[in-house]
């Protein structure tokens, strides 16, 4: 592997052989009691299962797991390790497409398909798109792999690894960079992240959970706003609302619990004191037993410059974030993601993937808490950590699958990167498809350091790129530090021809105005 720019943190973990089981209910109704630091932190950093690399107590699942590879995918020297992989990507957005880059540029892929893919990921070259193969479907996947000869799949969104498609690849022994759906709860349910870390003092805000509405209102209003309401399921990134007056928690609850608005996601709701200071995203590659830190990035979750509006799924990102210093790294691997990957393993679902951790670094204090947890790559700072990564991303991924992180080292360009989001007018709400976008080649060609990573485009009848989501393109540039990176992707963006978008105009602005 490439030199090392980011240390893997190892330790060994003692599963107990139950199920993934630990009672929802015993904990739905609790508030968390007040996290010390001082108490946890001392205990985690001389841990010796967290500074020193030790041999695993018990065997990986996926450690037996190797690509048999193909006659023709061998150098001449027929040497393994120099085995050429055709790898799956699952998934259709932006993600998925700088994933797809990434991966098609890795020295070990020898093909790169992605399922379904959409209309910039195949015009561009950077995948063989497979629109027809059924995701949802775990037998047609498996069939697809088998007669490819896939050697790696990279499950790109959340929806089918809480679906257990990684359980299924697993045991049909196709190596899935991912967790299974028992691990991947901890994204699937908000109310089963939360019992987890108030069952092992990891520090997150207060909460309590409720199915009526009267006694989420009732317990509203002796908390008083601003708070937090959010759906207990996936929802599509508009689960979560930050009330700041009671009647918008009332309405958000209603809207939750009575109306059924986000269906089945909604049936359970969270409520969660609300926390002041700035986010951060923290992403760690996990293998089961280690863990490695990726590089920092933040997210622009507000549709409106200033952070304004309602949440959306992300119109910007930038990495690294200043805000995550080299301590701050250190103090989340310690006292947030290493506890988890050890309450993970001891409640008998151990973790396999990229685990990423929405942060809030609280004013007053200037320590994280944990706000959420996405069992994936963050969309869109998965476009600003790929572009930024200079490893063969194929291996990193699958010795993530083999158990084998601790052989692992990760190499980042320096400067920063930046990536703007253009969404179609009206998003988050409702939105017009089927708008023309024109110049995205011209774009994409400016120069290197420049990629237009596409999440929601089709071709029309004229053979034109046309929206058909909401958030639609993802404008990536790197630069020698943030500045130059954000002159890069705003004049890309000014290049498209897209009167049916929109994007906000001040991504970065928290870390320039820091800077």
């Amino acid at each position: 592997m490439s030199v090392a720019a980011t240390s893997a943190i190892s330790f060994a973990l003692s599963i107990p052989k139950r199920s993934c089981c630990f009672s929802n209910n015993s904990l739905a109704h609790h508030l968390l009691p007040p996290f010390s630091y001082s108490n946890l932190l001392p205990r985690l950093i001389n841990d010796p299962l967290v500074t020193t690399p030790l041999s695993p107590v018990f065997s990986h699942p996926r450690s037996s797991f190797w690509c048999a590879p193909r006659a023709s995918d061998l150098p001449a020297s027929g040497d393994p390790a120099a085995e050429r992989l055709v790898v799956l990507v699952i998934g259709g957005g932006g993600r998925e497409h700088a994933l797809c880059f990434a991966l098609g540029r890795s020295p070990s892929c020898q093909l790169v398909f992605c399922a379904p893919g959409n209309a910039g990921i195949s015009s561009s070259g950077d995948a063989t798109c497979l629109p027809d193969l059924d995701v949802a479907d775990s037998a047609a996947v498996i069939s697809f792999c088998r007669d490819k000869g896939v050697g790696l799949v990279v499950v790109g969104p959340e929806a089918p690894l809480v679906s257990g498609l990684v359980n299924d690849l697993v045991a049909a022994g196709v190596p899935a960079f991912g967790p299974s759906s028992e691990a991947a709860a901890l994204e699937g349910s908000k109310d089963f992240m939360k019992n987890l870390c108030y069952k092992y003092q990891i520090p997150t805000a207060k909460y309590r959970t409720f199915t009526d509405a009267p006694s989420a209102i009732e317990y509203i209003k002796e908390q008083g706003a601003p708070i937090v309401i959010k759906a207990d399921g996936l929802a599509a990134g508009k689960g979560v609302i930050v009330a700041m007056t009671l009647d918008e928690a009332y309405e958000a609850v209603d809207s939750m619990l009575v109306k059924g608005d986000f269906g089945s996601a909604g049936g359970k709701v969270i409520v969660e004191e609300y926390l002041e200071g700035e986010e951060a995203s923290f992403f760690a590659l996990v293998d089961g037993e280690n863990a490695i830190a990726l590089e920092s990035a933040q997210d622009h979750k507000r549709v409106g410059d200033g952070d304004t509006g309602p949440n959306t799924g992300g119109m910007g990102a930038y990495s690294p974030a200043p805000i995550v210093t080299p301590e701050l790294q250190s103090t989340v691997m310690s006292t947030i993601i290493v506890p988890t990957i050890r309450a993970m393993a001891a409640e008998g679902c151990k973790y396999v993937g990229v685990l990423y951790a929405g942060l809030m670094i609280e004013k007053k204090s200037g320590l994280p808490k944990l706000i959420e947890y996405n069992v994936r790559f963050g969309d869109p700072e998965c476009q600003v950590l790929i572009f930024r990564l200079e490893s063969d991303l194929a291996q990193v991924l699958l010795a993530a699958c083999k158990g084998e992180l601790s052989k692992v080292s990760l190499n980042w360009s320096p400067g920063s990167a930046m990536v703007v989001v253009m969404a179609s007018k009206g998003y988050p709400g409702a939105y017009e498809k089927g708008t023309v976008i024109r110049n995205l080649e011209e774009a994409d060609n400016m120069s290197s350091d420049v990629k237009v990573f596409h999440a929601g485009t089709a071709f029309n009848a004229e053979g034109n790129f046309i929206a058909v989501g909401g958030r639609v393109l993802g404008i990536t540039a790197k630069g020698r530090d943030l500045e130059e990176a954000r002159e890069r992707a705003y004049a890309a963006v000014e290049v498209i021809d897209w009167p049916g978008g929109f994007n906000r105009n001040d991504i970065g602005w928290r870390a320039l105005l820091q800077k």
